[in-house]
């Protein structure tokens, strides 16, 4: 019976002798298959039991490639006790396999511990805490940037009612059936005195920055008093300007000078200077004020983003309805702006009698307008006008992009861009024609004249002032502050260098009239915290 009974134990192997025992034995088995078959040349290979086993169908094979990764993470940590205890002459990878038969808990564990060698470079659980960091952090900041727009930009359309600055009887409010009509202009005859008293409605894209920084000068040079806007180096724009909006303003107070950006409110503005104040504002071709505008503020235009050609401008010119918005986050940088920054509405149909309306409003408010094409000419005008000396409009170009980007209009893409904005353009073809007239008035011989003198004192100027004779890109600027405001995603802007040796009678001027709008509001004392920050986390994010 004994030698029987070992004939039948050893007849119980492979599959049979697994279907007798517990699912734990089963798998044991496999593992000293599996050494067996590593050791006559591999799982499954000619020489493999495993591979001539009745019976050895698909549901084996996952008990087997456990085992084999059991087996390989014994091999990789060394032999185990019983091998280094095993009798001479017994081969290592049997001997290992044997006395490694494990129950289900260690294979477990075996397939844990080789699973945590190959995943330790980049663990699970750590990629996603960072990935989870990043965007709580990403949300954090977005936040962040979305509370701030709300602070320092105002809702676009605001009522004109809802913006006037409740008050009392203010010295500086126009009085009752004060005409609205230009006074003459001082002119030469009887001698005159310098106006001090100036309104500078600074239009976009129009050589304004230039002559921002004459009234700076003019109105340092005199101790006079600026309103100037609070946190910001406009008045809120795009929303209608209101009184309160000024640094320390309180009800009553009178100001000498106002020229920073705003969307014009007259009545408002009125308020803050004296009756004989002279109003003056800047134009420019609408069609040539389009394209430095799409170039300068298309990429802060959201609808702008749809275009997918090179030549985005000539895109969008084709068929400009198709892309525009009028309700889009700052469309109105795209059609009709001097209309829109004058006060109007920039969509108003063409054929409304109010274009025409609105057109004569701004000739009756404003004393000069000014031409940007013809600049030296509208300089002189402006000098007679307010009595002021050569010196006081002496002045270098700033904040003009460089050649290479400002690629000019085609002559269709011209007409096309006029229409585009033809309210823009019925109003500078209505002051281009005043403009020539005063030109006629003041004299041709008398007006080539003083644009000469004008054109070599600030030829004089640029030799004794600038470094190299000429502007130079953004990369080129050696101090910091005579870096001018760089558009988005793009530094195309040119600024100055300021010669190191210039004399002590000169010294001062030049760099005053190199010196860019935002560091010399500074100069002037205007608190600009929210443009800074700005500032700062554009250079963070190097846009």
């Amino acid at each position: 019976m004994a030698p029987l009974a070992r004939r039948r134990q050893t007849r119980l192997v492979g599959p049979q002798a697994g279907a007798q025992r517990s699912p734990g034995h089963a798998e044991c088995g496999f593992c000293a298959s599996l050494a067996r078959a590593e050791g006559l040349g591999g799982a499954g290979g000619t020489g493999s039991p495993l591979a001539a086993a009745p019976g050895a169908g698909r549901g084996w094979r996952p008990h087997l490639a456990r085992a084999g990764a059991a087996a390989g993470a014994g091999r990789e940590h060394g032999p185990g006790p019983v091998e280094r205890g095993a009798p001479a002459g017994t081969p290592r990878r049997l001997v290992s396999a044997r006395a490694a038969r494990p129950g289900p808990s260690q294979h477990a564990k075996a397939e844990d511990e080789g699973d945590k060698v190959s995943e330790m470079p980049l663990p699970p659980k750590k990629r996603w805490e960072s990935m989870a960091k990043g965007l709580v952090l990403g949300a954090l900041f977005t936040s962040f940037l979305l509370l701030l727009y709300s602070y320092a930009v105002p809702p676009l359309h605001a009522g004109l009612a809802s913006i006037r600055t409740p008050e009392g009887a203010a010295p500086c409010s126009p009085a009752p059936g004060e005409p609205e009509t230009a006074t003459p202009a001082n002119g030469s005859v009887g001698g005159c005195q310098p106006r001090h008293n100036i309104v500078f409605m600074k239009t976009h894209k129009t050589a304004s920055s230039t002559l921002l920084n004459i009234l700076f000068r003019f109105g340092q040079k005199h101790g006079l008093k600026f309103a100037f806007p609070n946190g910001r180096n406009d008045f809120d724009y795009p929303a209608f300007f209101a009184r309160s909006l000024v640094q320390d303003y309180h009800p009553g107070a009178c100001f000498n000078i106002i020229c920073n950006h705003m969307r014009f409110h007259y009545d408002e503005v009125r308020g803050l200077v004296p009756p004989n104040a002279t109003f003056i504002t800047v134009l420019r071709d609408p069609a040539r004020l389009f394209e430095s505008s799409f170039h300068y503020f298309g990429s802060v235009v959201p609808f702008t983003w749809k275009l997918s050609s090179h030549d985005k401008l000539a895109e969008f010119l084709q068929d400009p309805d198709r892309y525009y918005d009028p309700n889009g986050y700052n469309a109105h940088y795209l059609r009709n702006l001097l209309f829109f920054d004058l006060g109007y509405d920039s969509g108003l149909d063409p054929s409304s009698p109010l274009v025409q309306e609105h057109i004569l409003e701004v000739e009756r408010r404003f004393h000069l307008v000014l031409l940007q094409e013809y600049f030296d000419e509208s300089l002189v005008l402006l000098k007679d006008l307010l009595c002021w000396e050569l010196e006081d409009v002496l002045y270098f170009k700033l904040n003009a992009r460089r050649a290479s980007a400002v690629p000019r209009l085609s002559g269709e893409l011209y007409q096309r861009a006029t229409a585009w904005n033809v309210l823009d353009a019925r109003l500078y073809r209505h002051f281009n024609a005043s403009f020539w007239r005063k030109v006629e008035a003041f004299g041709r011989e008398r007006m080539a004249r003083e644009v000469a003198a004008l054109r070599r004192a600030n030829e004089h100027m640029r030799r004794i002032c600038i470094d190299g004779g000429h502007a130079v890109d953004a990369a080129a600027i050696q101090d910091s502050a005579m870096q001018p405001w760089q558009p988005l995603g793009a530094k195309s802007i040119l600024g100055y260098n300021l010669k190191k040796s210039i004399g002590q009678r000169h010294a001062q001027l030049c760099r005053r009239m190199l010196t860019p709008e935002i560091q010399y509001l500074m100069d002037l004392g205007v608190n600009l915290w929210v443009t800074k920050l700005w500032k700062l986390i554009r250079d963070f994010l190097q846009w």
